[in-house]
């Protein structure tokens, strides 16, 4: 089918557009249907290696969508993107610090109701709530052993990488890797309650990736579920990239166990596959380095941009690392739960 661009709806409620690249309507069942329950709408290589205002536009880690309808986009380089709803196009960008003026190494993305920005940033890691203008608001508090070693057990550049916000208030985020002594592959959600202003420790969850894959993003549903995206690389090959459908409500809280070394009684969050993404149609994408489906990229950002009845807009947006081998693209998908 020949390609051609059309809008496709970016948010519920507010019938934004985004310009990407489509091969025709996406319903699940048809040639664009990545599995039967997902199916691929449009992807866009615009922001690719641009900058905005001198700042390099890529590099992203999270999406969320504003108040407003705006998306959110966060770099990992400390820099918080307002894009247009419609283009993609930035409209304006807010840099981050911590409490001494350093960069973050950023990785997870709430806007809360009021307008302000919960950041996870994976080098301690730490959850900061930021004003929209990058000031930093709150520090929330992170359990002795999920700090970066030998502070704690975890690995670096293995820590809070998804973040999102559960249905009540409450905040979660995912370590992307295992704690040093859990067995490889459990990685450790925690949560956090707000009472009067205050956030204190909630539940921890347990949750086991695909072998040799990582927990990039975490996205609640309304009902409590969530939409989990796992990630890995090999190189020569490329990247493998699979959407899962979680539900940590019957699980175990782990908060309390020091290492998971097995089942031994624990409830870990149960999962179903949505989609792998290398199954998806190319829609004629190309790759710069070798991928067993030239659509894939180092996917690692997602929010849902509106629902109805069981059916999810979802957009996902890659990370190129500002390599000239990878890609900054946005992925348009259609999920149905």
């Amino acid at each position: 089918m020949r390609l051609r661009t059309v809008l496709a709806t970016a948010t519920a409620g507010l019938a934004a557009a985004t310009c990407l690249t489509v091969a025709g309507p996406a319903n699940a069942g048809e040639n664009h249907a990545c599995s039967p329950s997902v199916a691929i709408q449009g992807f866009s290589d615009a922001l690719d290696k641009t900058t905005y205002q001198g700042t390099y536009v890529g590099n992203f880690s999270a999406l969320a969508v504003d108040r407003n309808g705006d998306l959110a986009a966060l770099s990992d380089r400390s820099s918080l993107f307002t894009l247009d709803r419609r283009t993609l196009q930035p409209k304006s960008v807010v840099q981050l610090a911590d409490e001494s003026g350093t960069a973050l190494d950023s990785e997870g993305l709430v806007v809360e109701r009021d307008g302000t920005r919960l950041i996870s940033s994976e080098t301690e890691p730490s959850v900061r709530r930021y004003s929209r203008d990058g000031k930093i608001l709150d520090r929330l508090p992170v359990p002795a052993s999920l700090q970066v070693a030998p502070a704690g057990r975890a690995v670096t550049n293995g820590t809070f990488e998804g973040l999102t916000m559960l249905p009540g208030g409450h905040t979660l985020a995912s370590m992307e890797y295992a704690l040093s002594g859990d067995t490889a592959g459990i990685v450790r959600w925690q949560t956090w309650k707000r009472h009067h202003g205050t956030f204190g420790l909630g539940a921890q969850y347990a949750y086991r990736a695909d072998t040799g894959l990582g927990v990039p993003e975490v996205t609640a549903l309304p009902d409590g579920r969530l939409l989990v995206l796992e990630r890995g690389f090999t190189s020569g090959v490329g990247n493998t990239v699979r959407l899962y459908l979680a539900d940590p409500r019957r699980a175990t809280d782990t908060g309390g166990i020091d290492t998971l070394t097995g089942p031994d009684g624990v409830r870990l969050v149960k999962k179903t596959l949505l989609a792998d993404l290398v199954n998806c149609p190319s829609l004629g994408a190309t790759a710069k380095q070798p991928q067993p489906n030239p659509l894939l990229d180092n996917i690692e950002a997602m929010t849902i941009t509106g629902w109805t009845k069981g059916r999810l807009k979802v957009l996902l947006a890659s990370d190129d690392n500002q390599n000239a081998a990878q890609t900054t693209r946005f992925y348009d998908l259609r999920v149905r739960i």
